[in-house]
């Protein structure tokens, strides 16, 4: 039987078997039955796959991946693919505990559709956790303080899409104590958003908009860390509608008492 995107469950094209570092234990001797491969989850706001849902990024910041090889992907398995970790993780699977083959066996593909399009499990679960995210806003990426607010109100926004979705604070409690994990969001999701956030930093100092004797990450800081207090630290704060705009006032006219 051919999965979604074409291919023989198992087999290559070429009428070889999957490779062995494709081939995944057994499953569990007594059947289980799999959720539907989707549920209402939350903050997610469209079924496009990832690919279709990439972020602009300003110049400083993009790096355009190695392109995969094989043929062009099925947005419907990778749409099948997605859900079916969604459905296995609402139904209560921790992420240790799943596999490529329960993960295809759920959406109805086979293991080497998932294996065309991720690496491993920690790849496929970054995208899962970056579909469930709100979406990174476009950047002009020519405007400073602008871009930069941008940025704070997407960082706002997550904070409140992980206190309203039980499940996505909950993979991220988990992904916390998996460190190759954490490692890999890091680095495909978080590395690049701080990267964009000082290039925003650089165009304010270089239009004037900021000091320019001050260090750049410095200043990064001073910006993203009251909101990440208020996001990660203190789920309890309030996330209010202005909070960046007031943060952004208050940082920029500073601190110190005025003087008369």
């Amino acid at each position: 039987m051919r999965d979604q995107d074409g291919e023989r469950d198992g087999t290559r094209g070429d009428g070889r078997h999957d490779t062995p570092h494709e081939q995944e234990p057994s499953p569990d001797p007594e059947p289980r039955h799999d959720p539907e491969p989707h549920r209402d989850h939350g903050p997610r706001h469209d079924h496009a796959p990832r690919a279709d849902r990439e972020p602009q990024r300003d110049e400083a910041s993009r790096h355009d991946p190695e392109p995969r090889r094989g043929r062009p992907r099925s947005a419907a398995a990778e749409r099948a693919i997605l859900d079916a970790v969604i459905a296995l993780l609402e139904a209560g699977e921790p992420l240790a505990g799943l596999s490529i083959e329960r993960i295809a066996r759920t959406a109805g593909v086979g293991k080497a559709t998932i294996y065309r399009r991720w690496s491993g499990k920690e790849e496929l679960f970054v995208d899962v956790v970056r579909d469930m995210e709100p979406v990174d806003p476009p950047l002009s990426g020519t405007e400073g303080l602008a871009d930069l607010r941008i940025m704070l109100e997407s960082l706002r926004t997550r904070g409140l899409a992980q206190r309203s979705s039980a499940l996505l604070h909950n993979i991220f409690a988990q992904m916390k104590s998996h460190p190759k994990l954490w490692d890999e969001y890091s680095g495909t999701v978080i590395a690049p958003r701080r990267a964009a956030m000082l290039a925003a930093v650089r165009r304010a100092v270089a239009a004037g908009e900021l000091r320019d004797d001050l260090d750049v990450e410095l200043i990064d800081d001073l910006f993203v860390g009251p909101v990440l207090v208020r996001t990660v630290h203190r789920p309890e704060a309030p996330l209010p509608d202005d909070l960046v705009d007031r943060l952004m006032t208050v940082l920029l006219q500073g601190l110190a008492p005025r003087r008369v």
